[in-house]
């Protein structure tokens, strides 16, 4: 990542003469393998793939259920609307060339890191994968896995396909998030030449373009799996789905031969072939789809859960939690050194060209927020439609319901809406007519919490409208409204935890304006003020998400399903509802998630190329806000993870009994050992978040090192004289931050595994066979609720302190370059790796450490 020799010597001239002319980070654009390949064949060709293709998932999915239809028919119209999205967005001008130069220099960073990184999370899965295999080999097999001629190998090639497809389709949601930021920053700094609201609505339709496809592609890839397989192994007959006893025969006229097994995976389904000698070789096949997870009783639901949301969904969040450590690390280290030296010691604004750390600062918004956040919310969208799926099918099996196709698709159905209302809530937003005439500058959170109230409201009518279309069963005629209650908790639980954070971040309000006013009493203060603000806004979020699980249970569990003894069944599932029902405008509050960084990076182009005053007033209302909106994502996907985490633990505790064969109902705390795997389990979360703030102070540490540098070696930078080298500083965070998250990543994979297995031998020896299973759901119990405060604080009180410094920008309480200032931009510095690198990553760990137990169950016995 050097800079052309002609710059470094100096011969283009002094700087002030090359002030808007920046330097491209590699000498030739990076385009993906896939792209390239598509782009050398004929269009022609290519468009009747196309449809070909379309043609083809119509046939499997009309074949199946005219649900399935229904979900293809949303996920491609919504598909062809993002493509709108992107045209629109890339239609726009790109603004003078010193703009588009800036741009082409993050864009390069952006994804030459991108590559790097996923190549090394890439090589990481790929080892981890041949461990899984390993441990499957010479693992135990449940009771139900025996009797139904599950082999152990059969097991490992399901679990590792499932992982493998989980962490590449994590993979393409984070590029397809960075792919968008780096071409739409550039335009929205064009458009606030013009108007803050045109600013305001291409940031918003780039970050919906990458809201859409990461949803959409969620949706439509397990509806695309599971109908495929459904036709082809031919489950039942088209539109019905009583998949409780998938059994034919197929007589073969061969000679006598015995085979074990015959596998066929897809991470989704696995066919196991008996055999039975004789001349004709008869084969039974028993089908088990991962997503039904009930083949009469070969496989129960217990068995059927590892299948599918251990393996596919473990794969998504191993790959989003190192996105994120590596993606916050980058970020944030670039931000506090550009911060602390440009600011603090030599007194330059935010994203002055002269500051040789600004070009890492705007990179890291790219890899950190929108690559990580793309990848996180495909993550937890995925693993919540493939649990309710679970929980669904497993309950209309109980309670005998004749065709149970309803709750099996009713997550991809409302998913399908939320693609729907989300993109409502979208167009919503829109620029005036007239771009020319001048009007004072609206508030952008006001006009995007307008469109979020748009989609809130259509959300309600299509959750309730879906739990009547598909929950509705003569057994229990006013199910569907126990369950459409259920998902009203959800989304109303959405809303409330949006409201909570803005209300504990956005300078509007009295908690941030009260920590702006504690800087001017000096950095120590502001530290206290900041910290408290953090730890009280944990309060009612858990107070929200407490009541949100209690309601929902008691809603399902009062739906009047019950199973043959007549016991209430919907328990659970009502839970699995309500977490539909909160990340139903999922969509638009990824939407406006994407939005802060773009607006971020927009500003920064905007500082660096010098635009006038009052374009950088627009850009640092949209920044303020943007940082409000990326709080509020996270406030919402800590929300979904708490119940997505309760249902997970409820299915390891199924699949423990499963395999030890005996009832796994509870978990004892006043036993010493479960109680001590709790207190390490509370320890692990505040290891990882150590662990992962110190690698952001380490290598911010570098970067001050280096900015120190360029500014002493190089007098003329202040003056406008020398070039700063930027690719110095991207180079340096790029290496570093690849470095320093193994190590936290490594911490949050190996525990549960050390602490399991070692239990385990010490309940062998003192004559508790389940002791180290016990110990691991003690482990997993203490670390979700640890997880839960420790992510609310960190995020909270992050980006309150942001968004204190923002409000003294604004020129209260003194303004830029005041005492009050520089106290707030510690204040910031502190928050920078809380929330966003240690905060985002708690809640990928919440669900990943869940996941991981899942998969490693039998090692605990």
């Amino acid at each position: 990542m050097m800079m052309d020799d002609d710059m470094e010597n100096g011969s283009l001239g002094p700087f002030q003469d090359r002030l808007r002319t920046f330097p491209n980070m590699r000498s030739k654009p990076y385009v993906p393998l896939i792209f390239r390949v598509l782009m050398g064949i004929n269009v022609r060709v290519l468009f009747v793939l196309f449809l070909l293709g379309i043609g083809v998932i119509f046939y499997i999915g009309a074949s199946t259920s005219p649900i399935i239809v229904f979900v293809f028919s949303v996920c491609i119209i919504t598909f062809v609307f993002a493509m709108y999205l992107s045209k629109w967005v890339l239609a726009k001008d790109e603004g003078p060339p010193e703009m588009a130069q800036i741009s082409d220099a993050i864009r390069d960073g952006a994804e030459g890191f991108f590559r790097t990184q996923y190549g090394t999370i890439s090589k990481m899965a790929c080892l981890l994968a041949l461990v899984i295999f390993s441990i499957y080999l010479f693992r135990r097999t449940t009771p139900q896995q025996e009797s139904s001629g599950i082999g152990r190998a059969t097991s490992a090639y399901i679990t590792v396909a499932a992982f493998l497809l989980g962490a590449l389709c994590s993979g393409v949601a984070g590029y397809v998030g960075m792919w968008v930021s780096v071409r739409a920053n550039v335009r929205v700094s064009s458009a606030a030449r013009r108007s803050a609201r045109e600013a305001l609505q291409v940031a918003v339709r780039a970050g919906g373009f990458s809201a859409i496809v990461v949803v959409g592609m969620a949706v439509i890839g397990i509806a695309i799996l599971y109908s495929t397989f459904y036709v082809w192994l031919g489950v039942d007959s088209p539109g019905s789905m009583k998949v409780t006893d998938c059994r034919f025969q197929l007589s073969f006229l061969c000679e006598t031969q015995i085979i074990e097994f015959v596998t066929l995976i897809m991470g989704f389904v696995m066919i196991e072939a008996k055999s039975i000698v004789s001349g004709n070789l008869v084969m039974n096949y028993n089908i088990y789809l991962g997503v039904i997870l009930d083949t009469g009783e070969a496989l129960n639901r217990v068995g059927g859960v590892p299948l599918l949301l251990v393996g596919y969904g473990f794969g998504a969040s191993f790959v989003a939690l190192f996105a994120q450590l590596g993606g916050g690390i980058f970020t944030k280290a670039a931000d506090v050194g550009a911060d602390l030296v440009g600011k603090v010691e030599q007194g330059i604004p935010e994203d002055d060209p002269r500051n040789p750390a600004v070009i890492a600062d705007l990179v890291g918004d790219n890899v950190g927020d929108c690559a990580a956040r793309g990848a996180d919310l495909f993550e937890s969208i995925a693993a919540e439609i493939i649990s309710a799926m679970i929980l669904g099918g497993t309950m209309a099996q109980r309670c005998k319901i004749e065709d149970p196709s309803g709750f099996i698709l009713f997550p991809l159905v409302v998913h399908s809406f939320d693609l729907v209302v989300s993109s409502v809530g979208i167009l919503s937003i829109r620029s005036t007519r007239d771009s020319s005439v001048k009007v004072p500058i609206e508030d952008p959170m006001a006009i995007l919490q307008k469109g979020y109230s748009v989609t809130i409201v259509l959300a309600v009518l299509t959750f309730g409208a879906s739990t009547r279309w598909l929950l509705y069963t003569e057994q229990a005629p006013s199910a569907w409204l126990n369950f459409a209650l259920c998902g009203l908790v959800g989304i109303i639980t959405a809303y409330v935890f949006v409201w909570i954070t803005k209300y504990y971040t956005d300078y509007k309000y009295e908690p941030v304006r009260t920590l702006a006013l504690a800087s001017s009493t000096g950095h120590g203060t502001n530290i206290i003020a900041g910290v408290s603000l953090g730890l009280e806004s944990t309060a009612l979020p858990v107070l929200v998400i407490s009541t949100s699980i209690v309601s929902a249970y008691w809603l399902g569990q009062t739906s009047g399903l019950v199973d043959e003894t007549g016991n209430p069944t919907g328990g659970l599932f009502g839970t699995a509802v309500a977490t539909m029902g909160m990340l139903s405008t999922a969509a638009y509050v990824l939407t406006m998630d994407m939005f802060g960084p773009i607006a971020d990076n927009a500003g920064g182009i905007v500082e660096m190329s010098q635009q006038p005053e009052s374009v950088r007033e627009i850009t640092d209302v949209l920044d303020a806000v943007g940082n409000t909106t990326k709080a509020t994502t996270k406030g919402f996907a800590i929300g979904s993870a708490a119940l997505a985490s309760f249902l997970l633990f409820s299915a390891y505790m199924d699949e423990v009994a499963a395999f030890a064969n005996e009832p796994f109902k509870q978990v004892d705390i006043a036993i010493p050992e479960v109680f001590i795997g709790g207190l390490l389990g509370s320890m692990l979360i505040f290891l990882f978040s150590a662990w992962a703030c110190s690698a952001v102070g380490r290598t911010a540490q570098e970067v001050v090192n280096e900015v120190r540098r360029q500014f002493i070696e190089r007098p003329g930078i202040m003056e406008y004289k020398e070039k700063p080298d930027y690719g110095r500083c991207v180079a340096i965070v790029a290496s570093a931050s690849l470095r320093e998250m193994i190590k936290p990543g490594a911490l949050a994979i190996i525990s549960p595994l050390v602490l399991g297995f070692l239990f385990r031998i010490l309940g062998y020896y003192t004559g508790h066979p389940l002791l180290g299973a016990k110990v691991v759901a003690s482990m997993l119990m203490f670390a979700t609720v640890s997880g839960i405060l420790m992510a609310l604080f960190l995020n909270t009180a992050g980006g309150a302190w942001d968004n204190a410094k923002k409000f003294i920008e604004t020129g209260a309480l003194g303004g830029k370059g005041s005492d009050t200032h520089k106290a707030a931009v510690t204040g910031d510095t502190v928050g920078d790796p809380f929330k966003d690198t240690a905060g985002p990553s708690i809640h990928v760990l919440i669900k990943m450490l869940a996941t991981i137990t899942l998969v490693m169950a039998p090692i605990f016995l």
